[in-house]
This record gives C-alpha cells, structure tokens and sequence, in this order.
C-alpha cells in the first residue's frame, strides 16, 4: 500500500468516525436551523423546517441530550435559540441555561415552528426557512449530516452545491475501497498512523458506563447482571449500554461513524471490550478497531448515509470482521465472517431512531460473534445462498443495493406506520 493511499484512507476515516452530541438527525435538524437562524441575523417570527422521509423518521422518538424530552420541536427550539453551526455534530452541546432558554422559547412559540415532509429524493435532507415578515433565510443540508449545500438570504444566494450521486464516495481525494484494501490497510500500515482511533475509546466507553446507570429500556444495565464471566455476554452489555444512553437523550458525546453514533459505538467498545477481557496486545487491538470502522464505512458507502436498512447492519459487520482478526483469523476467514454476516442480518430495517435500537444492536453483535466463530472454523455460506456471491466484493454491493435501491417502499410504509399510529 502506497504512502498516498494511506494518507487518503486515514484522511476518510477523519472525516467519517467523529464526536458527536445526540442522535445524529435532529442534530442536522438543529445544526440547519441554526444555520439558517445565523444567516437571518435575529430570531424570526416563524421557522419553517422541511426534512427527507429518512430524518423525520429518525428525529421523531429519539431523546434530545439534557431536555428529558423527545423529537423535532425541541431539537430546533436549540439550534434556533443557542445552536452555533460551527460546532458540526456537536450542534446540541449546551450548557444548561441554553436548554432552559430553549424550553422557554418552545412554550412561548410552538405556533412559529411548521414542521412539514419534503418532497425530494434525498434520503438525509434538511431545509430551514427563517421569516419575519418579508424577510427570510434559507439553510439546507444534505447528503451528509454536516454538509451545507445551500444558503439564501432575502435572494440572495450565498452558497450553493450541486448534490452528487454519492457524496461519501464522490469527496474530494475519496478513496475507492474494497475489501482487500480495508484490510490491507488495518493489518500494514505503520501503527502510528492507526493510533488516532484510540480516542473513540474513551469517550464511547464513558458512555456506556454512563448507561449503566439505567437509561431507555435499560438492556445494557439488565443483560449485565446475567453476566457474570461470559465474555461475549459483558462485551454486549457494555456496547448497548451506551446506546441506551445515547437514545435517551444522555449528554456524554460518542464517537460517530458515517454520521451515526450507535454505529461508532457499536464498531469501538465491542472490539474494545473484547480485547480487554481477552488481553488482547494493544496493536492488535488498534488493528481491529480500524478494521472494525472500516469495514463499517466502505459497506456504508454502498447503502447511502441514510436507508431503511439499519446501520447496524455495516456496523456489526466491521465487528465480526475486527472480532475475527483479534483471535487470529485469516483475511479469507474475514471474508467469510462478512458474508455469513450478510446472509444473517439482510433486511434488518429501521423504524427510526429511538431507545429499542439497543435491542438491534444486541442482535447484531451476538450475529458478529456467532459468524465469526463459524468463519474460524472455515464455515461460510454458499455463493448460492441469498445475497452471497463468491466474491466478497460483490456480495458487500449486494447488501448496499438491497439497503440502498431495494426497501425504498419499506421505508415509505414505516414511515406511514409510525404517522398513524393510536396512542
């Protein structure tokens, strides 16, 4: 592997495994807001807030960090009255008085907010239109959750950005990866270069034990009671307690990957709970912690940033892979832990973003340890089976056209589900 590949790929993994404060979708929602509100120059009389059928799914149950609360409304209550755009995904950091203002606001000004579908074919867009009177602002991001392709202000155009097929591959300098590369990458480059993924651990596993504490359904505080010295059984525990926390509405940040936080913690503490346990050397361990987050961005590159597959899919895909590596397994053993993963967990879909997702999570971990144990003893599914193919490269852009091209209409009776339900 070239010197240029390697600083293009680690330049990727820069861009897509970072911090972020809450439940990445109303954190675009409150990330445009505030955009929009900065461009107005005042606080407007009304905001009018459009999103993609994905974000309003995924922004509808989740809890927003420090509120006690839920959904839409208060997520742009704070990017509108306290949100600072430069601060990306960490939009939602604030300081209590700020949420206490926002809550004010929310009470005094529920009429000022519309919040409406958008008619687009981008599955994470978000557009914010800041009034009063005659005056207006425009925001929009989309494709990524942090990427502004549009502002406006009474006319005037002040940025604007075609939007691409694929933005996580089309980026500037992107690499094009595959399987081969992923791990050549985890397993050859220099280990200085690799280092830098250690900081996911420290954030991600304060949240977990944050979790511990009993957030959401509680599955990760629950399951480890049953622990005792079951290695898989803890590993779980600890992973998914930091998703209870997080959709909760918990205030520690995680390390994301490809925009999403339960992915970013699902891809660090189940490969680093692990190899603790196991007493893993740290170099393996860096190792599989890239091979883990890798994986999980270039399958993600496939089925888009948003979809009704579950990113939990991508994600305890990386982990079996980077669980396979740890005891030892070849890179066609990985290859077949992939593909058993594929056949296992193909159609998990998304009903959106809220404190059940641990449950997926648990499933899929328990899948990335159940695969690759059959992986290690040379056991993989048939090229005849399902989305499998005999190679791995095909059958990775299997999954991504099922999760990209292929649920397009469960997504639309999902969100049609969760529009009308009896409560």
């Amino acid at each position: 592997m070239t010197n240029e590949e390697i600083k293009s790929i680690k330049a990727l993994m820069k861009r897509e495994v970072v911090l972020a404060m809450g439940c990445t979708e109303p954190v675009a929602v409150a990330l445009t807001v505030a955009k929009a509100r900065e461009t107005f120059g005042q606080m407007p009389e009304k905001v009018e807030v459009l999103l993609s059928k994905n974000i309003f799914k995924n922004a509808m149950g989740v809890g927003i960090p420090g509120t006690g609360m839920i959904g839409l409304p208060i997520a742009i209550a704070m990017g509108l009255v306290a949100g600072k755009s430069e601060r990306g995904l960490e939009v939602l950091d604030l300081r209590s008085d700020e949420i206490q203002a926002a809550k004010q606001w929310l009470d005094a000004n529920q009429s000022a907010i519309s919040i409406a579908l958008k008619d687009t074919s981008e599955k994470l867009y978000v557009e914010c239109i800041c009034r009063s009177g005659d005056a207006y602002s425009k925001a929009v991001v989309a494709q990524q959750h942090t990427r502004f392709v549009h502002i406006e202000k009474d006319g005037e155009i002040i940025l604007h950005k075609a939007l691409t097929a694929n933005s996580i591959i089309t980026q500037v300098n992107a690499p094009t990866l595959n399987a081969r590369k992923v791990y050549d990458f985890a397993t050859q480059t220099p280990l200085e270069e690799l280092e830098f993924i250690l900081e996911t651990i420290p954030y991600n596993v304060e949240a977990a034990l944050e979790g511990m504490k009993g957030y959401g359904l509680s599955t990760g505080k629950i399951l480890m009671r049953s622990a005792g010295c079951d290695i898989v059984h803890n590993v779980i525990a600890k992973t998914v307690a930091a998703a209870d926390a997080r959709m909760d509405g918990c205030t520690k940040p995680v390390y994301s990957n490809s925009g999403s936080g339960n992915q970013g913690i699902t891809c660090t503490l189940a490969i680093y709970e692990y190899a603790s346990r196991k007493n893993i050397e740290q170099e393996k361990m860096t190792r599989a912690l890239i091979m883990s987050h890798l994986f999980s961005i270039y399958i993600k590159q496939g089925i888009g940033r948003l979809s009704a597959l579950c990113g939990i899919v991508n994600a305890s895909i990386g982990v079996a892979a980077g669980i396979c590596y740890l005891q030892d397994g070849s890179f066609e053993q990985i290859c077949f832990a992939i593909k058993n993963m594929i056949n296992t967990l193909a159609g998990m879909a998304c009903d959106g973003a809220k404190p059940s997702c641990s449950l997926k999570i648990t499933t899929g971990l328990y899948s990335a340890f159940v695969t690759s144990e059959l992986a290690l003893n040379n056991k993989v599914v048939e090229h005849t089976d399902g989305l499998s193919e005999n190679d791995i490269d095909r059958s990775i852009a299997n999954i991504g056209r099922l999760g990209h091209d292929g649920m397009n209409e469960t997504d639309d009776v999902i969100l049609d589900i969760m529009t009308h339900k009896q409560l």
